[in-house]
């Protein structure tokens, strides 16, 4: 179930509209792929390790970063993150509407039916989390299944229909070999952002110490494969330049290898992995909250919990404010506000991991936490540090900009709270 939560959070319904996105720069954007690989991978490390540094405590980066600097920083940590979450719900709600409107075009041409379903897969799947967060990572583990089954096909079945000539020339862009790999890594560092999703509800996980680092590693190697060897796949398959214009690539080499039949299968996978994704950070947007609530940083409200142990009145309020979020993309005044929204938050996703990072070599050469020789931690700390840097850069000027005044909104929060202890 850990390791379902981390590879259901990071494949999402974006990765089935990817490969259109780097077939204008050919075969080296697989470059691209495995240099993000490769940081999130190193991710993964330092957050399993940080995991034994930090046992049983649910938060994950909150709460790895409130150990290394303390209570204002991690404060700040918890307040972008989780509303980067929130918002991030209503988006990911909407990609599931707009999946599933191959099916019903109803969902597509109808305001009011595609704002009533979107609202409603998200308090569905709510109440699903509120059940417990067995529950929810039942849930998690049969739709991960699911939304593998369709890529795993194409990884396969693709190879059989595999074409190398698409692949010359290697660099398909008018950009140097360095200068194309840096671009397509950061079109693709993205599709790993919930390598931290085991972290989360750390203290709902049987052996932590043990459970999260394994999940962590093994979801994100698990999740790279799927990345790179679909794309190549997809790639192998389409032509770049009828791929680069398609609408559905995954879809279209579907419909190579299976006909109809294959293109509705896909399309299904898009939608599933939207579904499973969103109920994932469902879960996350409540153990968030809770840990932060617990250490007396938000409101009390957000630590209370049902009688299955869940911190449901956080996941409520969490949820009500993505319903306010989605109904805005569906607003004509509104829509230009909401993708603001989801600009704003690009660098709170991202601020954690930069955080995280330190705060594993700070707490790792404590001598009381007997981890031995520095080299090492500082060698794994310090590169992930530059990858998550580096990802903050990615993200843009106005991303960097807007993302960080909305931190700054969380001051006059933590100082009310501060005052009330």
């Amino acid at each position: 179930m850990s390791t379902s939560l981390v590879v259901g959070n990071m494949i999402g319904a974006g990765i089935f509209l990817m490969p259109a996105a780097l077939a204008p720069y050919g075969g080296i954007s697989i470059l691209g792929w495995l240099f993000s690989a490769t940081g999130a991978i190193l991710l993964a490390k330092v957050f399993g390790k940080l995991s034994h540094l930090v046992p049983g405590r649910s938060g994950g980066p909150y709460a790895y970063s409130k150990a290394g600097f303390g209570d204002f920083v991690g404060f700040l940590v918890a307040w972008g993150y989780w509303i980067s979450i929130w918002v991030s719900n209503a988006a990911i709600a909407i990609a599931f509407v707009s999946a599933l409107s191959v099916f019903w075009p109803l969902l597509q041409e109808s305001t009011v039916w595609a704002v009533s379903f979107g609202t409603g897969t998200i308090w569905g799947l709510t109440w699903v989390n509120s059940l417990g967060v067995r529950a929810s990572g039942k849930l998690q583990l049969f739709t991960t299944i699911l939304k593998l089954l369709p890529l795993v096909l194409i990884i396969v079945g693709g190879f059989f229909f595999f074409d190398l000539e698409h692949f010359v020339p290697f660099n398909r862009s008018s950009e140097t070999t360095f200068g194309a790999i840096t671009i397509t890594a950061a079109l693709t560092l993205y599709a790993y952002m919930g390598v931290e999703s085991a972290t989360i509800p750390a203290s709902d996980v049987a052996r932590p110490e043990k459970t999260i680092p394994k999940a962590t590693l093994f979801g994100t190697v698990l999740t790279a494969l799927v990345y790179i060897l679909g794309t190549v796949a997809v790639m192998g398959i389409i032509p770049l330049e009828e791929l680069a214009v398609s609408p559905a690539p995954f879809a279209d080499a579907s419909a190579v290898i299976g006909g109809e039949w294959g293109r509705t299968f896909v399309a299904a996978g898009a939608a599933i992995a939207a579904f499973g994704g969103l109920n994932g950070w469902i879960l996350v947007q409540g153990q968030v909250a809770m840990a932060t609530a617990q250490d007396h940083l938000f409101p009390s409200i957000f630590q209370r919990k049902n009688r299955k142990g869940v911190p449901v009145y956080g996941i409520l309020i969490g949820s009500a404010l993505s319903s306010i979020v989605l109904l805005m993309n569906y607003t004509d005044g509104l829509v230009d506000q909401f993708r603001f929204l989801i600009l704003l938050t690009a660098l709170c996703v991202l601020i954690p991991y930069l955080f995280s990072a330190a705060a594993y070599v700070l707490l790792a050469i404590r001598p009381k936490m007997g981890v031995g020789h520095w080299l090492p931690v500082v060698g794994l700390g310090g590169l992930a540090f530059i990858y998550a840097l580096w990802a903050v850069y990615g993200a843009g000027e106005k991303a960097i900009f807007w993302g960080f005044l909305l931190l700054l909104t969380g001051i006059p929060v933590y100082v009310y709270m501060k005052r009330r202890l």
